[in-house]
């Protein structure tokens, strides 16, 4: 049997490190003494060569202006031709402080005000304030649930894709919250509908490297040179080795004349550099940490399982959205008749456990509540028996 050589089992004492999830979820909520189980990052610690790397960095003592090492695009281009058989160029590789930051940039670049953003709700709330916030509409692609499984309503989407505002399709792979990972069969049909009316595809593919044994991430840019040349692909390091505030990710372009509209806006906010950690972290996580990550998903699943067995023994009437990537997992919460300001008491006022509200991802999502499985297993079982026990007494 293998070793585990990381103890992710591990409780690691974050109070105190203006932790936006432990420090700051009372705050957010205005609720006292919640556990937070709703900020997507692990409460695991990164690995050590990430750890090691920043310490060399940091031991330097000068922290000047800085610009990214050639190892970091080798670092980058052989990770996903090695991951995920896809061949990247560094030309195509824009840096970005955020996936959300690269996803705004290219809101701006290729549309205009009042122009209409498909995306497929229930999704990841920020889309729809950078939409919001970008003065464009957006227009709604609903996901269909069906027998505990998400699917993509293509004949929906034929229909909105032949708006003349529609410009653009915020694609989410794999899919926050549900956890879809989409096959290639699905990106293809969903890729040919936008290629037919004019539909640029920005991918948020910033889960990728966190899918499950028996599913496969499709890099959309990989299926096709016409989707490739049709497309912005959003990634980061963040998400798999548990470094958000790195603000560390890359924005992918293989059309040269996307680039182009890209870099002007890039340039003209006058963000065109990251921090002076990024190429030696980004270097030593996809260089170093392959073995990390592939153990981590092990842990991973393991508490999926865990909350799949517990769910079924103490409260059979949430279901569980079964993840295929992410360390998120969507949980339906309405065989339990109450409604969402009901679900919202018992939670955070008589369990004392903050899961991240399922209205707030748009329409479909009122009900459901998404709970982050990355943290030790002892932090699950204390937020689920919590959660129990306050259902028993609210009912």
């Amino acid at each position: 049997m293998k070793v585990n050589h990381w103890n992710f089992d591990e409780v690691i004492d974050r109070k105190n490190t203006c932790s936006s999830k432990w420090d700051g979820t009372d705050r957010f909520f205005q609720k006292k003494n919640l556990l937070p189980m709703w900020v997507a990052d692990m409460d695991f610690l990164s690995p050590r060569p990430i750890i090691d790397a920043i310490i060399r960095r940091a031991e330097h003592g000068v922290f000047g202006y800085t610009f990214l090492s050639p190892e970091y695009y080798k670092a980058l281009i052989n990770w996903f031709q090695r991951r995920h058989n896809w061949p990247i160029e560094k030309k195509w590789i824009f840096s970005a402080p955020g996936v959300l930051p690269g996803l705004s940039f290219s809101v701006q670049a290729f549309s205009k005000p009042g122009d209409k953003i498909i995306v497929q709700n229930p999704v990841y709330t920020p889309f729809y304030q950078i939409i919001k916030n970008n003065a464009r509409k957006r227009l709604l692609n609903p996901l269909k649930l069906s027998n505990g499984h998400y699917e993509m309503d293509f004949k929906d989407l034929r229909a909105k894709a032949r708006h003349p505002r529609a410009k653009l399709m915020i694609l989410c792979n794999p899919h926050n919250p549900t956890g879809r990972v989409w096959t290639r069969e699905e990106l293809i049909t969903l890729g040919e509908i936008c290629l037919e009316n004019q539909i640029l595809v920005i991918a948020d593919e910033i889960h990728c490297d966190l899918v499950y044994s028996g599913y496969k991430y499709t890099p959309f840019a990989s299926i096709s040179d016409e989707f490739a040349q049709n497309c912005i692909i959003c990634n980061s390091p963040s998400k798999t080795f548990n470094i958000p505030s790195l603000k560390l990710a890359n924005v992918i372009i293989p059309n040269a004349q996307l680039r182009t509209k890209f870099s002007r806006i890039r340039q003209s906010h006058h963000i065109t550099t990251l921090n002076c950690f990024a190429s030696s972290v980004l270097e030593a996580a996809y260089n170093e940490c392959e073995e990390w990550l592939d153990e981590l998903k092990v842990y991973l699943k393991e508490n999926l399982e865990f909350l799949k067995h517990f769910i079924k023994e103490k409260i059979p009437e949430i279901k569980v959205i079964e993840p295929e990537g992410t360390y998120l997992v969507w949980l339906d919460f309405r065989g339990l008749g109450f409604d969402s300001k009901e679900i919202t008491k018992i939670l955070f006022d008589n369990a004392k456990v903050a899961l991240w509200e399922g209205h707030l991802f748009g329409k479909g999502g009122t009900g459901f509540e998404r709970i982050n499985i990355a943290c030790p297993r002892s932090i699950l079982s204390e937020g689920l028996n919590r959660i129990v026990k306050a259902i028993k007494e609210f009912s």
